[in-house]
């Protein structure tokens, strides 16, 4: 079944190959299993790596872009579909819109208010789209302790841990995908 993958990720080029490899990885299974890359169209780092593989192995890319960033050199010129916002809070409703699926590749506070918001809204039920951080060599680790610690002190419910999924690997992420059932048990919030 052909998907809309949203994939958050950095746009930095200063960071480990580690990094690349996985970006790399990831892009390429989207496009050889026939789905649809959308992300913040970035040419650097690895929002740069995921698009060009993804376009290599065949996947459509889906770039969306605030007007401050669409400068040549800081986006992925061979984009499918160039979808330029005024805004990042327009670019990311325009990706959350796109989406069927969210994968989280390590990244900095971009990356992290990409990844709160869309758990946010997935608590509040404004989606039941599957949620995953690809954990490349535990870069999530203090993420998900902090999480455990939200609902261990009660902030949260024990039940919203089902909202996301961790997976360590490209192969693990998409079996995540394929197998994926929506939360049945919401709770308080909606």
């Amino acid at each position: 079944m052909s998907m809309a993958i949203c994939v958050f990720c950095s746009s930095q080029d200063s960071i480990a190959p580690k990094y690349f490899e996985v970006a790399r990885e990831l892009g390429a299974e989207i496009g050889r299993r026939g789905n649809t890359l959308v992300y913040g169209a970035g040419g650097a780092g690895l929002m740069g790596a995921v698009a060009r593989a993804a376009r290599a192995h065949g996947a459509r890319v889906v770039g969306v872009v605030p007007e401050a960033l669409h400068r040549t050199g800081i986006i992925f010129e061979e984009t499918d579909e160039l979808i330029v916002t005024k805004d990042l809070r327009e670019r990311k409703g325009i990706m959350d819109q796109r989406a069927d699926a969210f994968i989280v590749l390590p990244g900095g506070f971009g990356t992290m208010d990409e990844l709160f918001e869309t758990l946010t809204l997935k608590q509040l039920r404004y989606h039941s789209r599957p949620l995953v951080l690809l954990d490349v060599d535990g870069f999530f680790a203090p993420v998900v302790r902090l999480l455990d610690q939200i609902i261990e002190g009660g902030f949260a419910l024990e039940h919203h841990r089902e909202l996301y999924h961790v997976a360590t690997d490209v192969p693990s992420a998409f079996a995540y995908l394929e197998s994926y059932e929506p939360p049945q048990v919401w709770g308080r919030w909606a």
